[in-house]
Parts: C-alpha cells; sequence; structure tokens
C-alpha cells in the first residue's frame, strides 16, 4: 500500500473525522422536524459553515456560533479547556471574516470542582483575545462536568465554506511558534504568545475578506487540516487533489500526528490564483507558517498525493461527509439566497 493510501486509510478511522459525520446525522434530523422541511434551514450562510450569518441591514452580517467540549478534556485539563472555549468560539468568528463581540457559557460542575479552574481559563482567554464574557448559565450541582461556550460577532464581508471554485488553489496557514499539550491532539501557540500578536494574527482573516482576496475558508477544527479541506470542498461541491507534503507542519512532529491535530490558529483557505501572492506575503509578514497545499476541481472527490502516489480519500457523490441529504434544489437555494 502507497504512503498516500496508507494515510487516508488512517484519516478514515480517526475521531475528529467520526465526530465530523454525526453533522450530517444532525442536520438530517432537524430537517425533517422543522415546518417546510430542509428549504427551512437556508439562511445567508447554509449550515455548514462555521457560523450562522444573519444579514444586519447595513450591508454587513451578525455572526453566531457555539462550541461544546468534550468531557474527558474538561476532566483532564479543566484550565485549558476553559481557555479552548473561548478560543476555539473567537476563531470561527474571524475564520467567517468577521470580529468577536462578546461570549457567555453553560458549564455544568459538581460545586467549584472543577468550575473555578475552567472559568479562570475562560476568563484569560477572554483577556487576552479581548472578548468580553457578558453572561451565562451555571450548574453546581451536576455529576459530570460540561461546558459550552457561544460566541456573537460582526462582519462587513464574509469568508464562507460555500464558495471555493474549480481553479482556486487550497492554501494552509498555521502558526508553528507552538507545542502540544500532551496526551491530547491540541498544538498550542496560543496561551504563551503576546496577546497583541494574538489579535494582530487573527486580524488577517477580515483583512482579507475586506480587501476581496478570499471568498472561501474554515478554521482548522479536530477534523485536522484535511478533514477541514474536506467539509469546505464538500460545502463548495468541488474536491481536489491535496499535496501532504506541502502542508505547513512543526519540524519534528509525525505527519500523522499533524493531521489529526487541532492548532490554536490555524485556517484553510481556497484562494483565486490571481489573488494568491499577495495572501501568503500577509501570513508570511506575521511569520504565519502558509503553502499551496492542492488545487481546487470540479471532482467532487479528495484524492491525497505522497511520494509521487495519489490515493482517494473520499468521494461526496458516493457517501456524505457534513452535507445531510437534501434535494439539490434546496441545496442551490440555500447556497445564493
Amino acid at each position: 500500500m502507497s504512503r498516500a493510501a496508507e494515510i487516508a486509510e488512517a484519516l478514515r478511522a480517526t475521531r475528529g473525522f467520526a465526530h465530523k459525520r454525526d453533522i450530517s446525522e444532525v442536520v438530517a434530523a432537524l430537517g425533517r422536524s422543522l415546518p417546510g422541511g430542509h428549504a427551512a434551514l437556508a439562511q445567508a450562510v447554509p449550515v455548514g459553515d462555521d457560523c450562522a450569518a444573519i444579514p444586519d441591514g447595513r450591508g454587513g452580517y451578525l455572526l453566531f456560533a457555539i462550541e461544546g467540549l468534550v468531557e474527558d478534556f474538561i476532566v483532564r485539563m479543566p484550565w485549558f479547556a476553559g481557555y479552548c472555549g473561548v478560543m476555539v468560539n473567537v476563531s470561527d468568528i474571524y475564520a467567517m471574516g468577521g470580529r468577536p463581540t462578546a461570549v457567555v457559557d453553560a458549564l455544568w460542575s459538581s460545586g467549584m470542582n472543577p468550575a473555578d479552574q475552567v472559568l479562570g481559563g475562560m476568563a484569560e482567554a477572554a483577556a487576552r483575545y479581548g472578548v468580553p464574557i457578558v453572561g451565562g448559565h451555571s450548574n453546581n450541582r451536576s455529576e459530570r462536568p460540561q461546558l459550552a461556550v457561544a460566541i456573537l460577532g460582526h462582519a462587513r464581508r464574509l469568508i464562507t465554506s460555500f464558495d471555493a471554485r474549480p481553479g482556486d488553489l487550497l492554501v494552509m496557514a498555521a502558526d508553528l511558534r507552538g507545542a502540544y499539550e500532551e496526551p491530547f491532539p491540541y498544538w498550542n501557540a496560543s496561551t504563551r504568545a503576546p496577546a497583541a500578536r494574538l489579535r494582530a494574527d487573527l486580524e488577517l482573516l477580515p483583512a482579507l475578506a475586506e480587501a476581496g482576496l478570499c471568498r472561501a475558508g474554515k478554521d482548522i477544527s479536530m477534523a485536522g487540516a484535511v478533514g477541514t479541506a474536506m467539509m469546505l470542498l464538500e460545502c463548495s461541491g468541488v474536491g481536489a487533489s491535496i499535496e501532504l507534503d506541502a502542508l505547513p507542519k512543526p519540524e519534528g512532529v509525525p505527519l500523522l500526528r499533524w493531521l489529526s491535530s487541532f492548532p490554536s490558529y490555524g485556517f484553510v483557505l481556497s484562494v483565486a490564483p490571481a489573488q494568491l501572492a499577495r495572501v501568503l506575503a500577509r501570513f508570511a509578514a506575521r511569520d504565519i507558517a502558509c503553502g499551496v497545499i492542492g488545487t481546487v476541481d470540479p471532482s467532487r472527490t479528495v484524492h491525497l498525493r505522497a511520494d509521487g502516489e495519489e490515493a482517494l480519500l473520499w468521494d461526496f457523490g458516493r457517501d456524505a461527509f457534513i452535507q445531510p441529504s437534501v434535494p439539490s434544489g434546496l441545496r442551490e437555494e440555500a447556497r445564493h439566497g
């Protein structure tokens, strides 16, 4: 078996891929339950993006998102789990070309253990990213700790998961100035970085959107860089061939581990060739590792390339990844508004 085929097989078996595949079942069930069915899910940006985007009546968009943290993470690393609850929401807002406004949380705990540590991490992240915590819900009489954090933001111009086009170049940007929070697959380039640098690095995303340099992208989630690219490609109705050895990667980190990692700062963008040089230059100016990892095509398949060989990772025509099975007419209506 080729190296590309081995990695494709390993990725399909990862926890990150499994969690993302759950999305299609949840959205399909919601569509079946709503009056009007799947047509009722149509919005400014269809389901499958990093945030809901609601027109503000002035040419911009109100952004709204929520993230939940897995229980084992909260139990083993409560402070960092709280920190991540804010951080990942902030990243979702910037990934859509917006800027965050405020967050709220829902926290369940047994007394203040580990609620105090979770809240300490949230407070630290809120201060470092300049986003206030304005309220929430708490329950100190729960048998198990649980955490969800929601965020509000605003965008003047959107970056979406639905606007990648054949001929675009797939670009990955990641902050490699960090380390793993062992034993978890979390690449932390945030907690020890200067706060002003964190905010300025994220400001690149709305600046790209507002300059018309990028129309499609996502922040890298627990599905890793390739899984995130798959979500973007599926939502846009396109495919790509991804060059594994072109992915920006920390020195000394095995490729498969990196492909299953969640970086505190990481984005996959779909960029028109004419805009590529300017996009790369903006990330390079801030010492963010950035490079072309593939080319978007109309195939609706995702192939991996390594050592001169290619292997099929996914065929969206045969198997959905995150998108529910809905009539094509409804999907086009949702995409174009």
